[in-house]
C-alpha cells in the first residue's frame, strides 16, 4: 500500500518551546487524513491535507487546544485511500491500530468510510468526512461526522435554480460511478429531476479508473439530452466525457453535483467545460468568501497550483469544531467529544456553525453550511447563487 505519512511540525515549535520554558504540560494529538492521493481523485487528497495543515498550525500559533488542565498542539498525517473500501479499511487499520491517530478530520468516499467505520465506531474514534452517502450516517454511527454538504444538502436547491434558468429541460440523461457514492446519489438524483419535471432517458455507470470514456460519451451523444448530470464523477472524468461529447457535437447543459474543481476540470476538457454547473465548488477568491476563506485559497493557489473547493477545505472546519467540542467537553476522550459535537458552536471558513440534519438521518451530524451554485466561465469559478440551509439561518440568527 502506498501510505502518504507526512508529519510536519505545522509551525508549532516555537510554541511547543515557549510551553515548555512556561512548565505548561503540553501534548500532541495525531490527526489523520484518509483521502485519495492517486488517481483521479489525487486533487481531493492533496487539497484536503494543505487545509487540515493550515488549520493546525492556527491552532497551534494560538497556543493549541486546553482540556483538563493539558494543552495539546495538532499534528497532521496523511493516508492514501485511493478511493477504494480496501484501501479505506487498510488505512483505518494503520491509523488506529499501529500509528495510534486520536480523530480522523477528513476521509472521502461512501466505499472507504464503510470500511473504516467497522473499525472507528468499534474503538469509539470521531471521524470527519465528505462522504455522499446516507448509509454511513444515523444514530448507530455516533462517531461520524460530515463536514461538507451532501446530495441531500445539495441536490434540491441545486438542480431548482438550473431548473429556472433554462425552463425548456425536458430530458436528461445521468452518468455514475459504479460504487457506494454513485448508487446512493442515483435514486434521489433522478427523484429530483422528475420533481422537477424532467425525464430521465437512460441512468449509466462505469467503474472508477476508467480511462475510455468514447463508449459512454457516443451513447449520451445518440440519445441528445437536454442535460447531462454527471453525479459523483470527480473533475478529471467529467472533463474526458465533456471533451469525447464536445467532438461528437452535443451542447446541451452540463450539470456537476460533485463538481469540485474548475482547474482539474479544465486541465482536461478544455473549452468542454465551458458553463458547466458545479454543486460543490466555490470561488473563495469571491466578494462571497471569508476573509479566511481569501487567505486560504491564495495560499493553496501558490502550494498546489489550484483554489480550495467545497471538499478540500472541509477539513480547515472539521478542526476548528474538533477544537470548539474539546474546550466544550474539556476533554480529549473521543466519546465525551462525540457528545458535545451536536450541539456545540464555531467559526468554520464560512463564518458561524454548528451540526444539525437530525430530520434526515435521525441524528445531528452534518455541519451546517450555504449551498454554493458555481458555474465555469471563461474557464474561471464563478458563483451564481448561494442559500442558508434553515437550520443554519436558526443559528446566525439565534
Amino acid at each position: 500500500m502506498h501510505m502518504a505519512n507526512w508529519t510536519r511540525p505545522l509551525g508549532a515549535a516555537a510554541v511547543m518551546l515557549l510551553f515548555a520554558q512556561a512548565g505548561a504540560a503540553q501534548e500532541t494529538l495525531k490527526l489523520g487524513i484518509s483521502a485519495p492521493f492517486s488517481g483521479a481523485g489525487a486533487t481531493w487528497g492533496l487539497g484536503m491535507e494543505w487545509a487540515a495543515e493550515q488549520a493546525a498550525e492556527r491552532v497551534n500559533e494560538e497556543g493549541g487546544v486546553t482540556a483538563n488542565g493539558k494543552t495539546y498542539m495538532f499534528d497532521i498525517v496523511s493516508y492514501d485511500n485511493k478511493y477504494s473500501a480496501t484501501e479505506g479499511a487498510r488505512s483505518a487499520q494503520t491509523m488506529l491500530n499501529r500509528d495510534g491517530i486520536d480523530f480522523i478530520v477528513g476521509t472521502v468516499g461512501t466505499a472507504p468510510l464503510r470500511a473504516m467505520q467497522a473499525l472507528t465506531e468499534r474503538k469509539g474514534v470521531i471521524v470527519f468526512n465528505v462522504a455522499w452517502g446516507k448509509s454511513v450516517k444515523g444514530p448507530e454511527f455516533p462517531y461520524t461526522f460530515t463536514q461538507m454538504n451532501t446530495p441531500f444538502e445539495i441536490l434540491v436547491p441545486f438542480y431548482t435554480f438550473i431548473k429556472e434558468q433554462h425552463p425548456d429541460l425536458e430530458t436528461a440523461v445521468l452518468i455514475s460511478p459504479n460504487d457506494a457514492t454513485g448508487q446512493e446519489l442515483e435514486p434521489m438524483a433522478i427523484e429530483t429531476w422528475k420533481n422537477l419535471g424532467v425525464e430521465m432517458l437512460a441512468s449509466d455507470w462505469y467503474e472508477r479508473g476508467t480511462t475510455e470514456f468514447q463508449p459512454i460519451a457516443t451513447k449520451i451523444a445518440s440519445l441528445d439530452p437536454d442535460l447531462v448530470d454527471f453525479s459523483a464523477a470527480p473533475p478529471t472524468d467529467v472533463g474526458s466525457i465533456l471533451k469525447e461529447l464536445d467532438v461528437l457535437g452535443w451542447e446541451g447543459v452540463k450539470v456537476i453535483s460533485a463538481g469540485s474543481s474548475v482547474e482539474a476540470l479544465m486541465a482536461v476538457a478544455g473549452e468542454a467545460a465551458e458553463g458547466a454547473y458545479l454543486g460543490a465548488s466555490a470561488d473563495f477568491s469571491g466578494e462571497s468568501a471569508t476573509e479566511v476563506q481569501k487567505e486560504l485559497n491564495a495560499g493553496a493557489r501558490e502550494a498546489l497550483g489550484e483554489p480550495l473547493n467545497g471538499l478540500t477545505i472541509s477539513p480547515y472546519d472539521a478542526i476548528m469544531a474538533l477544537r470548539a467540542a474539546i474546550e466544550e467537553a474539556d476533554s480529549v476522550d473521543p466519546t465525551k467529544v462525540k457528545d458535545v459535537l451536536p450541539s456545540v458552536r464555531f467559526e468554520s471558513s464560512y463564518g458561524p456553525s454548528g451540526f444539525g440534519g437530525e430530520a434526515t438521518y435521525d441524528y445531528p451530524q452534518q455541519m451546517l453550511l450555504p449551498v454554493i451554485v458555481t458555474r465555469v466561465e471563461n474557464g474561471e469559478t464563478v458563483e451564481l447563487t448561494r442559500s442558508n440551509p434553515a437550520e443554519l439561518e436558526a443559528l446566525i440568527n439565534d
